[in-house]
Order: structure tokens, then C-alpha cells, then sequence
């Protein structure tokens, strides 16, 4: 039975007005909103609203990063400059005296409270306090001490979304080693393409995992991959099961409890080291050639993460944080930080459709979550699996509901404001694995629009420009970028040492502005809506169309789950071609394509329509679950692909290669 609405939320649902806006007990109540006091107050600059404040802190970064520092009451010496420009805008350097450790501040707290409960798909569950957590860490930190590993060694981890993998995070941290992380459904290549470019000292691997009621076996992969890594000491196993052993076959493998040591008092280390010393190393999907290897500084991590978590999510000290995501995904690393904020982090592992789609809504309501992080997939596969947690289970503890991964649809904001919960805050947040954080994200004093993500990030000078770098307005599409620097630019590539391919990546499509491929647009509401990716636009007839509303349009179509469009090049010109996954049952007739077309049609434009539209079994995938509508177009065009590994799904591309459909 579905609880009472939370006091103090208001929601809106006329047709011409916003789904939900909070009252004013709620927006007071926010962190933005003593934020927005504490700069009132040491800048005398009167921050009315949201859009007054972004402005504030684009006009004035110095001042507000200082104040996003101060209002985190983040440790550290931070005295100097808090900005070194540089002609080059990658190059600009925030806090350059400054010396500063992630860890210190994730591990601020020393007490019985709960710092990480951790769920997985079989219902098992247990829980660390703070103090429990920093015990942990230090011993972590004895173990790598002990192995030799010094500031600036990389140390990798193989492991699912578990308390394990966290602190070995934050022992390195703490350490100065700088941290790497796959996930166990990684194959051997993928892992190997990765870590391989990194050559880390120890490899934290786990043994097996559950996922979708099978268990899966890592033994055998794990054993390859260290046969692949020459740089590695050692491997240390985590088991699920702790009287079996199966690592004997695996050179410097050693049960991660005999690693650990005896568990007794451990001194916690906690170096303060330059703000621009490696935090950890991200990875790009790798579905176009080798994973590029990101390396994220530790004071722009804090900084960034800091802002987002607490104003922009509204997280505060004893919130309860769930964020379905894998080790693999930037997610991963974004909850992690939510210690920052002295809240508990929620850690799932299995499959988010557990228990008829269900799992994910009973970790909500049983450890009185109150923000819910997904993906815009997973609440489309609710919708359509007719699933209503508002009748289902108490969701009142719940504040925020985030979504990222994909755009997400009109209609699955109309799902959650309907069938989730009438009063949460439900900000669609839009990044990558680039900034390790968000470009646009969502404001929980403001009002929210079907649709649309809420506003620009705090301190990111966002811009969407046409393909000469001009600004445009509301409701023109072009490239989403950033015009000026911000903390948690990447401080480089992996092996990058001139900065060309860094520069190529992000800077050389509009000199002076940080670029990463997404095609979008601003909103009448100062909100903006993503269409998809720049390098997956289609272009029949010379007029760029993004993906997004194709794939909306499509899926409203009964039958249709799942749609990826490509342009297909094709007599001096561009087609449109899609391809549909269909329910069980359901064939691809004549009379279902000119459905899906005339929905199409009437619900985007003419152009939009495909040419083609073809069936398949499923669409491939990253590992982080986005579909690769790259290599969709590179198998429909007979081109290679280079990184299979990087799919989770490779055979699928089988589907899309030699249809005889295409040729006609």
C-alpha cells in the first residue's frame, strides 16, 4: 500500500504547467538554498533563484569553487590561488598550491552510524558503520604498503559493485596509488585492452557472481588476464564462497582475508597530496578502437562531485543513496563520493529486473532510500512491464529520482510522476565518463518539465552552438558544449604525453570550448533536451536529425521494446534505417511497419521516417548498458568492428551484418 505524499512537496499536473515544484518549506529546506545564502552573505551578490546563481557562478568561478569548498567543509590546505589560467583551456589549473586527499574527506566520519549497506539479487545483505568502513581501509592500505605500492602506482580492481571494491578505492586514495576498476561481466580482451595500458602492480579480482539467477565463473578469466598483465605482484581473490578456494592456478593469487591481514587496530593513512595528483583512471566504451584511459585529478573530483551531490541532488549527512550502476560505469565512482556528504551509500549487486522488476523499488523501500539514481532504460522497462511501485511499496522516504544513461522520454516522466511517486524531485542528468559528472543536471528548487533536463550544471558555462561556434537559442538543435574550464577536466589520457589526443577528443571542434559529442537543445524553460549523440545523428538530405525522438516515437508503437536507427549511406545520399526488437509473438508485417512510419511521421516529421525498418533479436550494448548504434552503422556499412569485447553483447551484431534488406 502506497504511503501518504511527503509534506511539504507539491505536485503540479496541468497540462501547460510543470509535472512538480516544491513548496517553499521544501525549497528552504535545500542545501542549494543555503548555499545560495552563504554566497549572499560573503559575496553580497543576491542569488534570487537558480538561473541568477548559474550566472553567478560562471561570471565568477574563483568565487564560487571557493565557496562550493567551503560550503563541503572540505579538509585540506588550500591556500593560494584558486585559479591559474592557461592559453590552453585543458591546461588551466584550479587550486594549484592546494593539497588535498579524497579520502580524508569521504572518511571524515568515525562512528557507528552506517556508512555502506550492500544488497544483491539474492536478497543477501550487510552493512558497515564508519568506523567499520575506515578499519577496512586501513587495512587495505597495510596490504598495498606491504606489496610495495607506492604514490602513483595504479592498482586495478575486478570486482561487482560490493563494500570491497570501495575501500580499496579509498585505501588508494589515501596512499596516493591511483585506482581502475572493470566489472566482473568484462571479458578477458576488454579487461586486458584496459588495464594493459595502465600495467597495474595488484589486481583485486572477485571469483564468481550471481546475475539474473546464474551464477557466472571468473576463475578461468581471471587466471588469462593475469597471464596478460606482466606488471602485476599480485592478485588478491575476494570468494563468495569463503571455504572454497580455486585460485591455486593463478600466479601471486592469495585469498583477499589472508591478504588483509589479522583484523586489528591499523593505522588509517591519509596523505594530502597536490590537487591535481591522479585520483583513479576511467575508460571510454572502446566500441570504435582501444578504451581511451581518463585520468581524473583528486581535488576536481572532490570539487565537482561536492556541488552535484549536494546541491544539485540535495543529498545531506544520514541520506540513504541508491545507484543502480556496475564498476565499469563513471555511476560507479559518482556513489561512491556520496560519503562526502557523510550519507550512506547504498551498493546493489544482480540484476536491476531481480524479482519481476521489482528488486531495485524493495532496496527503496527497505533501507528508506532517499535518493534513487537509475537509468532512463530501466524505467521505460517498468513502464512496460506495467510495474507501480505508488501502489506497491512505501516510497516516502524518497526525495530525488535521478536518471542518466540515455535521454529519457517524455512518457517516462509522466511514468514516474504517475505510477512511481507524485511528489520526488526527478532530475534527468546529462555528462560522461569524460568528466567523471554532469553538464546539465537537475535543481531541487525548481520547478520540473516534461521532458526536459532542468538546467546547466553550477559552474559550467554550458552553450549550445551551430557547427560555426555560434550560440543558439531556444529550441535550435546543435553541439552541447562548455566554454569554459572546470575542475574535473580530465587531467589527461593515459599515455597522452603531449596532450594531442586529448586536445583532438575534446577542444579541436570549437577552439576555446569542451566538446564531448552530444547533439541538444535549450528549452523556453532555460531547461534543455538531448538528442542523442553528435556522432550518431543521421543526415538524409543534408538536415541533421538526432536519434532520440525516433526511438520515442517508435516505442509507443505496440509491440515495439526497443529501436536503433542509423543513416546508411546510400545513393550520393543518407537513409534512415531501423531496426526494431519486437515482443514475443510479434512479426514484423506490412501493416506494423507503416505503423511504426506513420507514428514516426506524425509525431516527429517526414524526414525522420526510415526508409527501412528491419527486425532483430536485440540491439547490442556497451558494457554500461548504451546501446552502440556505432557499430550498428559500421556492421550495416561492412566496416570493421575493432573491439568486440568492448559489447556486451557481441553476437548480436550478427543480426545487423549482410541483410539482403539493405541492399535494395
Amino acid at each position: 500500500m502506497a504511503a501518504a505524499s511527503d509534506a511539504g512537496l507539491s505536485p503540479l499536473r496541468g497540462a501547460e504547467g510543470p509535472l512538480w515544484a516544491p513548496d517553499s518549506d521544501r525549497a528552504s529546506a535545500t542545501q542549494l538554498t543555503a548555499f545560495a545564502q552563504l554566497v549572499t552573505v560573503r559575496w553580497r551578490q543576491s542569488v534570487a533563484d537558480y538561473p541568477v546563481l548559474h550566472a553567478w557562478s560562471v561570471e565568477h568561478p574563483d568565487q564560487f569553487w571557493r565557496a562550493v569548498r567551503d560550503h563541503a567543509d572540505l579538509a585540506g590546505d588550500w591556500d593560494g590561488p584558486v585559479i591559474e589560467p592557461a592559453p590552453e583551456m585543458w591546461r588551466t589549473r584550479f587550486f594549484p598550491d592546494a593539497a588535498v586527499s579524497y579520502a580524508e574527506n569521504a572518511l571524515r566520519r568515525d562512528d557507528d552510524g552506517t556508512a555502506i549497506i550492500a544488497v544483491d539479487e539474492q536478497g543477501r545483505e550487510r552493512s558497515l558503520s564508519w568506523h567499520e568502513l575506515r578499519s577496512l581501509v586501513a587495512r587495505v592500505q597495510r596490504a598495498l604498503r606491504e606489496q610495495g605500492v607506492q604514490p602513483g602506482d595504479r592498482v586495478a580492481a575486478f570486482l561487482p559493485n560490493i563494500p570491497e571494491c570501495v575501500a580499496l578505492m579509498l585505501a588508494c586514495s589515501g596512499i596516493g596509488a591511483v585506482f581502475s576498476s572493470c566489472s566482473p561481466d568484462f571479458g578477458v580482451s576488454a579487461v586486458v585492452d584496459r588495464f594493459g595500458q595502465i600495467e597495474p602492480t595488484v589486481l583485486v579480482a572477485i571469483d564468481g557472481y550471481h546475475y539474473d539467477d546464474t551464477f557466472h565463473d571468473c576463475i578461468g578469466r581471471v587466471q588469462e588476464m593475469r597471464a596478460s598483465l606482466p606488471s602485476v605482484r599480485q592478485v588478491p581473490i575476494v570468494q563468495l564462497d569463503p571455504d572454497e578456494w580455486r585460485g591455486d592456478a593463478i600466479d601471486g593469487a592469495v585469498p583477499f582475508t589472508d591478504w588483509l591481514g589479522p583484523d586489528d587496530a591499523h593505522e588509517l593513512e591519509l596523505q594530502r597530496l597536490p590537487f591535481d595528483h591522479p585520483l583513479y583512471i576511467l575508460y571510454s566504451s572502446g566500441t570504435t578502437g582501444a578504451p581511451k584511459c581518463i585520468v581524473h585529478r583528486a581535488g576536481g573530483i572532490l570539487l565537482k562531485h561536492a556541488a552535484e551531490l549536494r546541491l544539485q541532488c540535495d543529498i545531506r549527512p544520514d541520506d540513504r543513496v541508491v545507484y543502480f550502476t556496475t564498476t565499469g560505469w563513471m555511476m560507479w565512482n559518482w556513489l561512491a563520493s556520496v560519503l562526502l556528504c557523510e550519507a550512506t551509500i547504498v551498493l546493489y549487486d544482480g540484476s536491476p529486473m531481480a524479482r519481476d522488476g521489482r528488486m531495485l523499488w524493495d532496496v527503496a523501500e527497505t533501507h528508506r532510500v532517499t535518493l534513487f539514481g537509475t537509468s532512463a532504460r530501466f524505467l521505460d522497462a517498468s513502464r512496460r512491464q506495467g510495474l507501480r511501485p505508488h501502489d506497491t511499496h512505501d516510497l516516502s522516504s524518497v526525495r530525488t529520482l535521478t536518471s542518466t544513461g540515455s535521454p529519457l522520454s517524455p512518457e517516462s516522466f509522466d511514468y514516474v510522476y504517475r505510477d512511481v511517486k507524485p511528489d520526488v524531485h526527478l532530475a534527468s542528468i546529462s555528462g560522461g565518463t569524460d568528466l567523471c559528472g554532469c553538464l546539465v543536471a537537475g535543481d531541487p528548487t525548481g520547478p520540473v518539465w516534461r521532458g526536459e533536463i532542468q538546467r546547466p550544471g553550477l559552474g559550467m558555462a554550458i552553450e549550445v552552438f551551430d557547427g560555426d561556434g555560434r550560440p543558439l537559442g531556444a529550441g535550435v538543435r546543435g553541439e552541447l558544449v562548455c566554454t569554459a574550464p572546470f575542475p574535473s577536466m580530465p587531467l589527461g589520457l593515459w599515455g597522452d604525453d603531449d596532450d594531442r589526443k586529448l586536445r583532438s577528443t575534446y577542444f579541436d571542434a570549437f577552439p576555446g570550448a569542451w566538446h564531448q559529442g552530444d547533439f541538444a537543445e535549450w528549452t523556453e524553460h532555460g531547461g534543455m533536451v538531448i538528442h542523442g549523440r553528435s556522432d550518431a545523428t543521421l543526415n538524409p538530405g543534408g538536415v541533421r536529425l538526432g536519434t532520440a525522438e525516433i526511438y520515442r516515437a517508435a516505442e509507443s508503437v505496440d509491440g515495439v521494446v526497443e529501436s536503433v536507427a542509423i543513416g546508411q549511406e546510400w545513393d550520393g545520399d543518407t537513409r534512415v534505417v531501423l531496426f526494431v526488437v519486437l515482443d514475443p509473438g510479434v512479426e514484423l508485417d506490412d501493416e506494423l511497419t507503416a505503423a511504426i512510419k506513420d507514428r514516426i511521421r506524425s509525431e516527429t516529421s517526414p524526414r525522420h521516417v526510415p526508409a527501412k525498418v528491419l527486425a532483430v533479436g536485440e540491439l547490442p550494448r556497451t558494457r554500461s548498458g548504451k546501446v552502440a548504434e556505432l557499430s550498428v552503422r559500421d556492421i550495416v556499412h561492412g566496416r570493421d568492428i575493432t573491439n568486440r569485447e568492448a559489447l556486451a553483447n557481441p553476437d548480436s551484431l550478427d543480426d545487423y551484418r549482410d541483410r539482403a534488406e539493405l541492399r535494395a
